[in-house]
């Protein structure tokens, strides 16, 4: 290599600056750093602030013009408006609804004696109240009813008799872990009841809100507890809460071809007199616990199917298409 460098006076050596056991060779008429070789090295991005060499012209970061355009999302909502134009009301509705009243009047459903409206009976104070209403429809999701009693029972227990919300806020999460462990998804449940705690605090007087915006606006809360919340804690109907049970059920009558909660809540409340949609939810999660569960549906016993009021009585139980389960 040595030989090279003394018998061709056209090449200049350097030693590279990326291993100084490395030497590299350039056409001596180049001028060594020459402004194109600094051009090459690009080292401007990795300079603080993005700054770029004096010898060129800024180019704009295209990074400003983005984020303006990624402001909060004030204008959306996590739950659907009305319609502007109602869904029409399917046929024969009004018999199919007295008849599940009349079968629901002589059965009793878990919902009835152990509903969110149950968790408030064991509070006097009206905040404590709203407060334990809003958290057992918090851990209501995918978690039957009775699981969700016991856990609220457990929880007060654990609390020194009263589930407040200074309590809430004072318990460790592993105090409220322990005690709400056997209702669905109970780790995150167990965060959310926290923050959900701290923002009642912080934003809302330490008490539940009466809007569906501020009750949405609480973590792990969406329209259906928001709505059944306004219900049971301030006797505001505002909205159906529309669960599994009412899912499935006013699918199966034909009512709606929603595949999700909202896009049939939206379709029900579109036709469904005002004064019935605050017992629908009730109505129909008593009816699909007793007398028309997911898993073996007991159209023997139903009138709807003896009246042929019920559209899916008679379709084979291999062919229904499942309803998730929210």
């Amino acid at each position: 290599m040595s030989g090279l460098q003394r018998t061709s006076p056209r090449l200049k050596t350097r030693v590279s600056p990326y291993h100084s056991g490395v030497t590299l060779y350039g056409i001596s008429s180049s001028p060594p750093n020459t402004p194109q070789r600094q051009k090459r090295a690009k080292i401007e991005p990795s300079s603080p602030e993005g700054s770029v060499s004096p010898s060129r012209t800024p180019i704009p970061s295209k990074s400003p013009s983005k984020s303006p355009s990624k402001s909060p999302s004030k204008s959306k909502t996590p739950f659907k408006k009305a319609l502007a134009t109602p869904h029409p009301a399917p046929a024969r509705w009004r018999e199919v609804y007295d008849s599940i009243k009349e079968m629901r009047d002589k059965t009793v459903a878990p919902v009835d004696t152990m509903g969110c409206h149950m968790a408030q009976q064991h509070e006097t104070d009206p905040k404590n109240k709203r407060f334990v209403t809003l958290v057992s429809l918090m851990l209501s999701p995918q978690t039957k009813d009775q699981v969700t009693d016991a856990a609220v029972k457990k929880l007060r227990a654990a609390l020194g008799g009263s589930v407040s919300l200074d309590a809430v806020l004072a318990a460790d999460p592993s105090l409220i872990s322990d005690a709400i462990n056997k209702v669905g998804m109970w780790r995150v449940k167990t965060k959310y009841l926290k923050l959900t705690a701290e923002k009642l605090r912080d934003e809302f007087d330490s008490d539940v809100p009466q809007t569906i915006e501020g009750l949405i606006s609480l973590p792990g809360v969406g329209p259906k507890v928001g709505f059944l919340t306004l219900q049971a804690a301030w006797n505001m109907n505002l909205g159906i809460g529309v669960d599994v049970h009412v899912l499935r059920i006013t699918r199966l009558l034909g009512w709606h071809t929603a595949d999700t909660p909202e896009a049939a809540r939206i379709s029900l409340e579109s036709w469904l007199p005002k004064e019935l949609q605050r017992d629908i939810n009730p109505l129909l999660v008593g009816f699909g616990q007793t007398i028309c569960p997911s898993n073996t549906p007991r159209c023997g016993e139903c009138t709807l199917s003896a009246s042929g009021l019920c559209p899916s009585a008679k379709m084979d139980k291999k062919r229904k298409a499942p309803v998730p389960e929210w």
